[in-house]
């Protein structure tokens, strides 16, 4: 008897057929059965079944002498099932990498459950994935299993068979069964849910359900299905009297169904629309329970219904058009307006005096507070405090900003103001390309990381990674600055190649990396603490850095699978480079965090016992921790290719290098990570690109920019210094955790 007994029915998806049934029987979970039910396609469904039975015994087929449709065919399935839990899945749906054994392992933990709700995403014809389910819906947090009352915002949950895992035995023992018809997924889930007397829930995305192209839908008549079998839902209430508490909710949702179909762009033909609302007003009046509000957000969908309003709906519809219309034409003219104002209160406000107290500061062209304009903000407060600062970021950003600077939205009349009269302007990527410098003004530049990439100049000849770089317009803002930060030679004379102009460089070190050397234990604990890492755990920060070459951004580690096989004692924290486009683990399971929307990527270092990453910068500003670093270069080639590095890490690197995921698996597992070699080039590598890093970098730039001061406290040699120790720090030297080596005959990097 397996585990799980998977049923496909197949009808008119040849074209995706063959990559649903592959995404099955690809699992890494495989004590399953396969039943592809051939519901009398007329393309070549029944051949590709037939072919995959051939070649696996795990798949079943079945054929149907007469096409059913959606409903007969799951049930068809479901009569030669002989697993544990079934599971469903449309043709031209895919199971995610490792969803059975996800499912599997939460089925375990909860006792068994009759149900298991788990979420899917939605995929469009380009291969876009959206998350469906609201969030909070599916926590899993909270008592495990429990009923449909403990957790009634399930019924909000899509009502499809595909996003759950039922057990067989209750399903054969409540007599559940589709009904023909378009929509058959509503009287077989309600009832279920309503049945089931233990239910439990994944908060992780096991099936990638596909939407049709308009041309692949049934004839959108099809719609008036949803009547008949609402009148099957509402049937099974009557017939159970305990059930009637349901009745107001699956009313409501009768009512939210029907108002999707009709006002759904091309859900219904002009014609038929006038029909489907006069049913919907009968339907509204037989099954409306009486005594029990509706909510005020939808009052206007149920008053349109139980009213039939047509023709007011059409005349509201129509205004909305109009206003619409209209609106798009007037914006355009408010802003051109708003845009014109601006410039003339910014070249009004050049002609005004300079302010020597007033300094502006700005990160990644609108983020919040940090990185080396947010360490040196902080300075210029504590060694210059008769200059007053402020911070320019979008209004999602401000919560970062501290209480005692001054808060400027991009764009704004005050943020022109700043940017006209401010004597120090501090930023990390660049100003407003409108900016026009002033005579005594001072462009302080940061940048951002050590390059390792190419960049500036270096990036005429890659297409690639320049993208729509303008570099006239970049050599012009170049032409602006005063003042360089640089924290080692590599990345001054990098700087002064790629970025010609006539500033001086200040070789003084990363503002930003002050907080390394200033940290205690009891901050690491803190921030380890407010991260919910475990004590004990072994944090490892994953920031992999931006692939030009790409267009989708994703991982390139599959972190569920790194982790189980290091053992329960290792956690991730996942952080996305900002032009990600969104966090890095979209649904981040167990033991990943994901730390993408953290403001402090400097906290997260001092949280984390160990680096992992590819080709970014972090590495550098990380050594200074004098923590283990592992490199993940697993498409080295390609990277090359289209960026271009400055050097090759793997003959400068800071510690061990992998070359895949599994090499990976091995280093951390063998505890090479933390390893003599590993600490040797380290050392190495912090001697190289960390030399001015000793705490006090930004007090040098401040009292060399701000109080002219040329008498600047001396560097502390790197051997004085003492990095803020790790929570691993006091582990044991034995490994810590016990998994085989992966099977290639590809040496461990670091042993090179």
């Amino acid at each position: 008897m397996p585990r799980f007994s998977v049923i496909v029915p197949a009808y008119d998806v040849q074209a995706h057929l063959q990559a649903c049934l592959e995404s099955v029987l690809s699992q890494s979970y495989e004590d399953l059965e396969l039943i592809a039910v051939d519901d009398r396609s007329p393309d070549a469904c029944g051949e590709i079944i037939d072919e995959f039975a051939a070649r696996d015994p795990r798949v079943r087929t079945v054929h149907l002498a007469r096409h059913s449709g959606l409903g007969p065919a799951r049930n068809a399935g479901t009569a030669e099932a002989t697993g544990d839990y079934l599971l469903f899945l449309d043709g031209g749906d895919t199971l995610t990498p490792h969803a059975l054994r996800a499912v599997a392992d939460r089925l375990k933990e909860t006792g068994e459950p009759d149900v298991l709700v788990h979420d899917h995403a939605l995929v469009d014809r380009s291969g876009e994935q959206v998350r469906e389910t609201s969030a909070g819906r599916l926590t899993e947090r909270g008592p495990a299993p429990f009923r449909l009352e403990d957790r009634p915002g399930l019924l909000r949950v899509p009502p499809v068979a595909w996003n759950k895992a039922y057990r067989r035995e209750f399903v054969e023992r409540g007599g559940f069964a589709f009904p023909p018809g378009r929509h058959a997924d509503l009287p077989w889930t309600y009832p279920v849910l309503m049945a089931a007397e233990s239910i439990a829930t994944l908060d992780r995305v096991c099936v990638h359900h596909r939407r049709h192209r308009r041309s692949e839908l049934p004839e959108a008549t099809g719609h008036f299905d949803l009547f008949e079998q609402y009148d099957r839902v509402f049937a099974h209430l009557t017939a159970r009297p305990e059930l009637a508490c349901w009745r107001p909710v699956l009313f409501r949702r009768m009512v939210d169904d029907l108002w999707a179909v009709f006002t759904g762009p091309g859900r219904l033909p002009r014609g038929a629309r006038a029909e489907f609302l006069r049913r919907a007003r009968a339907h509204h009046r037989a099954h409306r329970t009486p005594g029990h509000p509706v909510p005020v957000r939808s009052r206007l969908r149920h008053t349109v219904i139980r009213l039939g309003l047509y023709r007011t709906h059409r005349l509201t519809e129509l205004a909305r058009s109009l206003g619409r219309r209209t609106a798009r034409p007037a914006a355009r003219l408010a802003r051109t307006l708003r845009t014109a104002a601006l410039r003339l209160h910014y070249r009004v406000q050049r002609c005004l005096p300079l302010r020597a107290d007033r300094a502006v500061f700005a990160a990644y062209g609108g983020r919040g507070h940090g990185c080396n304009p947010g360490a040196l903000e902080e300075a210029f407060r504590t060694f210059a405090p008769h200059i007053r600062t402020a911070w320019v970021a979008r209004p999602e950003h401000h919560h970062t900003i501290p209480t005692a600077t001054r808060r400027l939205r991009p764009g704004t009349a005050a943020h022109w103001t700043a940017l006209a009269r401010s004597k120090y302007l501090v930023d990390n990527t660049g100003f407003d390309h409108r900016l026009v410098k002033r005579p005594g003004q001072v462009l302080l530049q940061t940048q951002h990381g050590t390059p390792l990439k190419h960049m500036g100049l270096d990036l005429r000849e890659r297409p690639a990674a320049a993208g729509q770089t303008d570099f006239e317009a970049m050599l012009h803002g170049v032409d602006q600055w005063d003042y360089l930060l640089s924290p080692n030679r590599h990345t001054t004379l990098t700087w002064e190649r790629v970025y010609p102009g006539r500033y001086t460089t200040l070789p003084y070190g990363y503002p930003r990396n002050d907080v390394f050397q200033r940290a205690t234990s009891e901050d690491v604990r803190r921030l380890r603490e407010s991260l919910g890492i475990p004590e004990g755990s072994v944090a490892i920060l994953y920031a992999p850095t931006h692939r030009d070459y790409r267009r989708t951004q994703h991982t390139h580690l599959d972190l569920d699978r790194v982790l189980r096989r290091l053992g329960p004692r290792f956690v991730v924290l996942a952080r996305a480079h900002h032009r990600h486009g969104g966090p890095l683990v979209p649904h981040p399971t167990g033991r990943i965090v994901d730390v993408t929307g953290h403001p402090s990527v400097e906290s997260l270092c001092l949280a984390s016992d160990a680096l992992v990453t590819d080709y970014s910068s972090l590495m550098f500003d990380y050594a200074n921790l004098d923590r283990p670093i592992v490199i993940h270069a697993d498409d080295r080639e390609a990277y090359e290719a289209a960026r271009g590095t400055y050097f090759d890490l793997r003959s400068f690197a800071p510690g061990a290098v992998a070359r895949s995921e599994d090499e990976l698996i091995d280093i951390f597992a063998t505890g090479h990570w933390r390893g003599s070699r590993s600490a040797q080039l380290r050392a190495a590598f912090r001697e190289r690109f960390c030399p001015y890093d000793d705490g006090r970098a930004a007090e040098r730039v401040v009292r060399r920019v701000v109080l002219g001061e040329t008498e600047l406290p001396e560097v502390v040699p790197l051997a004085e210094r003492h990095p803020v120790p790790s929570a691993a720090a006091a582990l044991d030297r034995t490994p810590l955790a016990t998994v085989p080596r992966p099977a290639t005959d590809t040496p461990v990097a670091e042993t090179r």
